[in-house]
């Protein structure tokens, strides 16, 4: 077997992790204040932009279906290092664009090859190494993932205030390629997983059609009422084709997403709706708060006020690590709904927020987002057998970035169109966020009682081993359906 020089060297692969995922995700937030400057350097109308970061957002999401098939049928690490020429192939053609087609061409290879990236080499980073590192990548997934996300805003107003954006997409492009290097030196010719199933492809056909759509109509939102056919035909028609890849993937004989495992399952299910609820609301939340601001403070200063998003990331993560061997990974989640809650609700107490109301308004909502979706992310994949890890984050991520990328700009619509002026909406919009983070706290534990689900210790080296789920995670709604048991089969000990 063909190995790097730096092949199983754990700090070298996680350093490859980092570097392929931050750019992307970062860009995608720090755009907001940097997209008049594009626009008029590109000779690109404001709903053009909208559009090309919505089809990013749409490839982003894709691409999780994507790797998840390529990885059955195709060299596994042949295709991270293919992955990530794309991505400085990509982030070059967005830094160098002459016209909006080359730069919209390079921002949906950017999206497309981030979420290829991630689906490929996190879970191996996750179960291809001893249960001692297994900590540090849960760590490394909060920054890389949300720590980015959070960092954003403080980019683009750095970058904004000198009314300049290219240096910050070559600065992009030179962090891809040190992803891409370490994806050679690291590289190990791992061959398919399961070359002998089946290739889906009405399932990517289905989530090609419903995520372009579905992120289409949304970003039409920028200039067209929501009752138009440009936003209400896509982006309804995109959700239902969405809707059906589910339907589709849960009765498949053999599916590419494991759909049915996931939804049968008390545990998983519950993650996956603290996960799209949080998603929803601190995306949201942000972005339409920064939109109230933006009239007060200039980029620079806006992006500081939203800086404490960054420590909660880093704070969440830390604690992540801390709790992952422990029965306490399931009150994180819990813990970080009632916190991403908090922060609406000091949002919500005027709008615009002052400076020091926002500041602590973000602070707890970077705890939130951080304490939500990476821990509700690990409470699913440990419900079921480790072989299962890249599908359960590609179907994690695919819902995760529905909820938080197409939500955003519905919520800014209805801020700009309801309550007679942008403050008004702003605060009818922050109230409709704080219920679905109230809203999905309240599920999740609803559907833990009514599952007979009880926080257990997950047993990590039966995990990686592939012998068994890191714990038992009863049927879904099993107290109140006939037949179901949530008793823990005697067959497993007591964590």
């Amino acid at each position: 077997m063909r190995q790097g020089p730096l092949a199983g060297r754990y700090p070298a692969v996680a350093l490859m992790v980092m570097l392929a995922l931050i750019p992307y995700l970062a860009l995608s937030a720090a755009l907001s204040p940097l997209t008049p400057i594009i626009a008029k350097q590109l000779h690109m109308s404001l709903q053009t932009m909208s559009v090309s970061s919505g089809l990013a957002n749409a490839a982003y999401a894709v691409g999780t279906v994507l790797a998840v098939q390529f990885a059955q049928h195709l060299p596994q690490r042949r295709m991270l290092v293919g992955y990530a020429t794309l991505l400085v192939t990509g982030s070059v053609l967005a830094a160098a664009a002459q016209d909006p087609g080359m730069y919209i061409v390079g921002h949906i290879l950017q999206g497309l090859c981030t979420s290829l990236l991630l689906i490929a080499a996190v879970p191996p980073l996750a179960i291809g190494f001893p249960a001692s590192k297994l900590r540090v990548t849960a760590v490394i997934m909060n920054l890389c993932i949300f720590g980015a996300v959070a960092l954003g805003p403080t980019i683009g107003g750095l970058q904004a205030e000198s009314d300049a954006w290219r240096p910050l997409f070559w600065i992009v492009v030179a962090i891809a390629a040190g992803a891409l290097i370490l994806a050679v030196l690291t590289f190990e010719d791992a061959p398919p997983a399961n070359p002998d199933s089946p290739r889906d492809l009405p399932a990517i056909g289905l989530a090609a059609v419903g995520c372009v759509a579905a992120f289409f109509g949304a970003s039409e939102l920028l200039t067209h009422r929501f009752i138009d056919g440009e936003t209400i035909v896509p982006l309804l028609g995109g959700l239902a084709t969405i809707v059906a890849l589910i339907v589709y993937q849960f009765r498949a004989k053999q599916p590419l997403l494991t759909i049915r495992a996931m939804l049968t399952s008390t545990m998983p299910v519950a993650g996956i709706v603290v996960a799209l609820c949080a998603a929803a609301a601190a995306v949201s939340a942000t972005a339409l708060t920064a939109g109230a601001l933006a009239g007060r403070y200039g980029p620079l200063h806006l992006g500081l006020l939203y800086l404490p998003e960054v420590a909660g990331a880093v704070i969440t993560a830390i604690v992540l690590g801390a709790v992952l061997r422990t029965r306490r990974i399931h009150y994180l989640p819990l813990a970080g709904m009632v916190s991403l809650a908090a922060g609406i609700a000091v949002f919500r107490i005027s709008v615009p927020s002052s400076q020091a109301l926002t500041l602590v308004g973000s602070g707890l909502t970077g705890i939130g987002l951080g304490a939500t979706v990476a821990p509700a992310l690990f409470v699913a994949g440990f419900s079921l057998p480790a072989a299962n890890l890249q599908r359960v984050f590609a179907i994690v991520e695919l819902m995760r970035a529905v909820a938080a990328f197409m939500i955003a700009p519905i919520f800014a619509h209805f801020a700009a169109t309801v309550g007679g002026n942008l403050d008004a909406g702003t605060g009818d919009a922050l109230w409709i966020g704080l219920g679905i983070a109230v809203g999905g706290a309240l599920l999740g534990v609803a559907i833990y009682a009514l599952g007979g689900a009880r926080p257990q210790a997950p047993d990590i080296d039966r995990f990686l081993s592939g012998a068994a789920p890191a714990w038992y995670s009863p049927p879904l709604l099993a107290r109140v359906r006939p037949g179901s048991t949530p008793a823990r089969p005697a067959t497993e000990s007591a964590s």
